[in-house]
């Protein structure tokens, strides 16, 4: 057959539905080209002309994270979701596509991630600097950590490894699992290690890293490959041992 089943879970909040459209296969083709291809032409299965699906997109070279949807029910990039390979895994003539579940609906394949941003800026995920100034050259890093660095960095906020955790959910206090890979990421940098205190107390909160039911889903999903499990077990350790460090603190004298 020179063509295929697109089935999409569509809608809005309270009203969605599954609806259907027959594509031509093309070389080459992926997920974000056949729904462009049906905003060309929003005409479903039953021959109906609709309105035009919507969902994210930007970089098309998995790197900005906001394409993420549910692909034959694994959370993914629509960008590099070749057709072929879909249709050979499944062994079968249709691709489901669906908008993530953990986060609140917008409209067809469009989610709200906000609550994935206002977790990093809770988790401190960024370098404090003095000033505009030229500081100069930074402390060096060694080849060891650079990597690590690096492998984390890679990290888009695309939220597949928040759909595939069971302890992420609407309504859920758990930050994510992405968030305790940043904080490793920040207190790994020798300037903003000075924040380090600020981040691991935010860990130590209701919904920081003693929520983690250690599934390693996170792990199975990401598409970037960042180190998440062994990012929770390092931040474990650095929770312990600031937990330890608050309990024999000496409150300031004036």
């Amino acid at each position: 057959m020179n063509t295929f089943i697109l089935k999409i879970f569509r809608g809005t909040p309270g009203n969605q539905y599954w609806e259907e459209f027959i594509l031509e296969k093309q070389p080459g083709l992926n997920v974000i080209a056949c729904l462009m291809e049906i905003q060309k032409n929003p005409v479903n299965r039953e021959k109906k002309r609709v309105a035009p699906v919507v969902w994210e997109q930007g970089c098309l070279e998995e790197v900005c994270g906001s394409c993420s949807m549910l692909i034959n029910g694994f959370p993914r990039q629509a960008c590099t979701a070749l057709i072929e390979n879909l249709l050979k895994a499944t062994n079968g003539n249709e691709i489901t596509l669906a908008p993530f579940s953990k986060f609140p609906l917008v409209r067809d394949l469009i989610v709200d991630r906000s609550i994935m941003f206002d977790n990093l800026k809770k988790a401190h995920a960024w370098v404090d600097v003095d000033g505009p100034f030229d500081l100069g050259p930074g402390p060096k890093i060694s080849p060891e950590k650079q990597e690590v660095m690096y492998s984390i960095s890679k990290c888009m906020t695309c939220g597949c490894c928040v759909e595939a955790c069971p302890q992420s959910y609407q309504g859920s206090k758990f930050v994510g699992p992405f968030i305790f890979a940043q904080v490793r990421f920040f207190n790994d940098n020798p300037t903003g290690k000075m924040k380090q205190d600020v981040r691991l107390n935010a860990m130590m909160e209701e919904g920081g890293v003693t929520g983690c039911g250690k599934a390693q889903n996170c792990q199975k999903v990401c598409p970037k490959e960042v180190p998440l499990v062994e990012s929770i077990a390092a931040l474990g350790r650095d929770v312990s041992v600031q937990a330890v460090k608050n309990l024999f603190s000496l409150p300031d004298r004036d």
